[in-house]
């Protein structure tokens, strides 16, 4: 596999994350010799599978003039092209996740790949924006947008929790961030990684404080349920995890320290 990275945000975490202690966000961060707004990665992940190739994520792609859209460069840079890629899943239909879908030129930037997401995430990003949240219109037009051609030419195809996608590539439903939010595993030879999508936003106070939520969550008193309890399989497995938001490759292993997780990143290498 390959971790690509799309970009770099500014977020203004501090005011982004949900917690009871008004004090924690400040706290954890200044321990880490981090400040706000906090520079934060966007990552994708390219997965060889031996028969097929498999994009996790799309990155954001220059969105509102934001400092992204390196996904399809650094692609190509991997040694692959953009028409090569059979099979694109996304975890979640934010725009950070899906964007990158299209090109500069609002065409379909993978022309030969299936996209595929739980079938609970495009029935509500894709579904009657009258009977949606107002908060939620913005994200449902802009989904509908991207996956226009992929629509339009037969290659979305939803699926239903858990399934096989490929051999070696499944998904695990972990519904609260968003409708349908999923993560996929991937297997192989006994090694196991496990594609996390937004299950972490700030490594430095959601690793220590895993309860801590961001308001980007749909359904917060789902979301922390399900941080938790990926925390505690990855650190008691031992399997690596890929994050979209935690620094460049995003690709570590959990160890349990106290209530809270040591992030170990893997030891990067090209």
């Amino acid at each position: 596999m390959t971790a690509l990275n799309d970009g770099l945000f500014q977020l203004p975490v501090d005011k982004l994350l949900q917690t009871s202690d008004p004090t924690l966000v400040l706290r954890r961060l200044q321990e880490a010799y981090l400040g706000v707004p906090l520079a934060t990665s966007v990552n994708a992940d390219l997965v060889h599978t031996g028969q097929k190739l498999v994009l996790i994520d799309t990155g954001h792609a220059g969105a509102g003039g934001a400092p992204t859209g390196l996904l399809l460069q650094h692609l190509r840079d991997s040694g692959y092209t953009p028409e090569q890629v059979d099979e694109v899943y996304i975890t979640h239909f934010h725009g950070d996740h899906l964007n990158g879908l299209l090109d500069k030129d609002g065409k379909p930037a993978f022309a030969n790949a299936v996209v595929r997401a739980d079938q609970r995430e495009s029935g509500f990003w894709l579904g009657d924006e009258a009977a949606a949240p107002e908060g939620a219109r913005g994200g449902m037009k802009n989904a509908q947008r991207v996956l226009k051609p992929y629509l339009d030419a037969g290659r979305f195809k939803p699926f239903d929790g858990a399934t096989e996608l490929v051999p070696g590539v499944r998904s695990v439903p972990t519904y609260g961030h968003t409708p349908g939010h999923s993560v996929y595993a991937v297997e192989s030879q006994g090694e196991k990684l496990l594609l996390w999508g937004d299950l972490m936003h700030v490594a430095a106070v959601q690793f220590r404080n895993p309860e801590v939520t961001i308001q980007f969550d749909s359904d917060p008193k789902a979301a922390a349920p399900q941080r938790i309890a990926q925390y505690q399989e990855a650190a008691k497995a031992g399997y690596y995890v890929g994050v979209a938001h935690v620094s460049f490759p995003g690709i570590g292993k959990l160890r349990a320290d106290g209530s809270g997780y040591d992030w170990l990143p893997v030891n990067y290498r090209r």
